[in-house]
């Protein structure tokens, strides 16, 4: 029983991003979709068009990216109750968003169609029938989700099989069903998608959420007993408790049930991926998560570590070399290594590095993380770090020194609260043998800080006026006693209107931390060039 392929749908950009302190710029998620694409996933539901203006402009530059692996996913609803699929609004903006295949929700329980939408379980079933159709007559590839399944199958199977019956009949490609509360228990949902896959002429998929804490499991038990389709979040990312964790999924259809879901090279990605998306989605990233946590091959002395030494899988369920990870007895020259070797291989820069030089970056790395640094994420300041290592590297410019001001003026003295903040930055920056001095304002330091740096450097570097910073990210590293005095991650996203990079500062002096990020976007600027 269980199927000898599966289909991952992520939906980190809709359904992950409704996690309390997670809110994401359209650029953010264009850099996701991109990443999930080469990481394998063959669904990228990229939002929910019509609703919000973010998402419309998500999906208008997203039609420009040639996807390799995935097809593009557009979320909505199915049309209202008593109302016509020609003149609803939602359908009409998911064919405008100009997705290939179009995922609609519709009630599959009995209390959800008469108490929540206060209609009849008969023009409920007219709702998915006749939208499914609808959208694939225009043209579009429809995946239907089955809300509330698992509970509406428990209370009235009879109906809840109904509702996904005609979704397949009306041409829908996958009917997936859904933990929507997230409270049901894995051998319920065996028996529930195995009664399913026999009831439904279409594919089925499998939508879990995580308050029961066993939506990975949930979603493993939904595979064995026939569905073909998971759909998750990258880390587990959702409202309340969470989703499916999709790299979980893939690790355990991967590695425990010899699913060829993605290839070994994009097994490879996991732990990068899951560091990317944190970083991005400016989360911690959980250090314990199951197979791409920073210590989910930790092991401390003794017994373990010992035992370890000898035989990796004494006290290690797979390799974890082969998500991208690596284990934790102590650490190593050779596992340092490893991951610095793909980590170059991956940007490029393998063949410039020697085996001499090589040493000297793994320690250089190590050293940098532990002072807080986080490269997963800023890819530009990776580069940066080789190529600074390198013998006879020359930077564009040199840091003489900087002050930066801000003041709080009261525009007059009977106005209380009309308060007035002002920031001034100065730079000295040296250019060859030229000294650069500027001089700007800014609304805020970092800002008074890039205006001057760049006012210094265009005399030089005329093209960085292209140059803009797009997204500006703060995160603590630190968690404690150190409260306002610890070291802070600052993460900048630039663009030249033609390409995006990230770059990372980091120190206890969140000014500092800011120029760190600052001044390596722009030397990356003009190293690109």
């Amino acid at each position: 029983m269980g199927q000898a392929t599966v289909t991952l749908y992520d939906t980190t950009l809709r359904d992950g991003a409704q996690m309390e302190g997670i809110s994401l710029s359209v650029e953010d998620k264009l850099r996701i979709a991109q990443r999930l694409d080469q990481l394998g996933v063959h669904y990228i539901e990229g939002g929910w068009p019509g609703s919000n203006p973010k998402d419309d402009e998500f999906f208008r530059q997203a039609r420009e990216i040639p996807f390799e692996h995935a097809a593009l996913t557009a979320f909505g609803s199915t049309r209202r109750a008593k109302g016509s699929v020609e003149n609803d609004a939602n359908l009409k903006g998911l064919l405008d968003s100009g997705a290939p295949v179009v995922t609609i929700v519709g009630k599959a329980s009995e209390m959800q169609v008469t108490r929540v939408l206060e209609t009849s379980l008969e023009e409920n079933l007219a709702m998915v029938r006749e939208s499914i159709e609808y959208l694939r007559a225009k043209g579009r590839r429809v995946i239907f989700d089955a809300e509330h399944f698992f509970d509406g199958f428990a209370a009235n199977p009879d109906y809840a099989l109904a509702c996904i019956r005609a979704a397949g009949e009306a041409g829908a490609e996958y009917v997936v069903l859904c933990d929507t509360n997230g409270g049901s228990l894995p051998v319920d949902v065996f028996n529930a998608t195995h009664r399913a896959a026999q009831e439904v002429r279409a594919d089925i998929g499998v939508h879990c959420h995580n308050d029961a804490e066993v939506a990975v499991a949930n979603s493993i038990a939904a595979v064995q007993a026939g569905a073909s389709q998971v759909q998750g979040t990258i880390n587990g990312y959702g409202e309340r408790c969470g989703n499916t964790n999709l790299l979980s999924v893939i690790g355990n259809l991967k590695l425990k049930l010899g699913i060829d879901c993605v290839s070994d090279e994009q097994l490879e990605r996991l732990t990068e991926m899951h560091r990317f998306v944190a970083e991005v989605a400016n989360m911690p990233p959980n250090r314990y998560q199951a197979y791409v946590g920073e210590s989910a091959f930790s092991h401390k002395g003794g017994l373990h570590a010992s035992a370890t030494a000898k035989v990796e899988s004494a006290y290690q369920h797979v390799e974890p070399q082969l998500i991208g990870n690596a284990k934790h007895v102590v650490v190593s020259e050779l596992s340092g290594r490893g991951n610095l070797v793909m980590k170059l291989r991956e940007e490029g820069l393998e063949d410039i590095v020697s085996k001499e030089r090589l040493t000297e970056l793994v320690e250089l790395v190590k050293q940098r993380e532990a002072e807080g640094y986080q490269y997963e994420g800023a890819e530009a300041s990776f580069r940066l770090l080789v190529q600074r290592a390198l013998e006879g590297y020359k930077p564009p410019f040199d840091l003489v020194d900087f002050l930066v001001v801000m003041e709080k003026r009261r525009r007059s003295a009977a106005a209380e609260g009309d308060d007035q903040a002002l920031s001034e930055a100065m730079v000295k920056v040296r250019v060859g043998g030229q000294l650069a001095h500027t001089v700007a304002e800014g609304n805020g330091p970092v800002n008074a800080l890039d205006l001057a740096l760049r006012r210094a450097l265009e005399q030089s570097y005329p093209q960085l006026s292209a140059v803009s910073l797009t997204d500006y990210k703060v995160r603590v590293v630190e968690q404690g006693p150190a409260g306002t005095g610890a070291v802070v991650r600052v993460l900048v996203q630039s663009t030249d209107g033609e390409r995006s990079w990230s770059t990372v500062g980091a120190s206890g002096n969140i000014i500092e931390a800011s120029w760190q990020a600052l001044t390596d976007s722009l030397e990356y600027a003009l190293l690109a060039r």
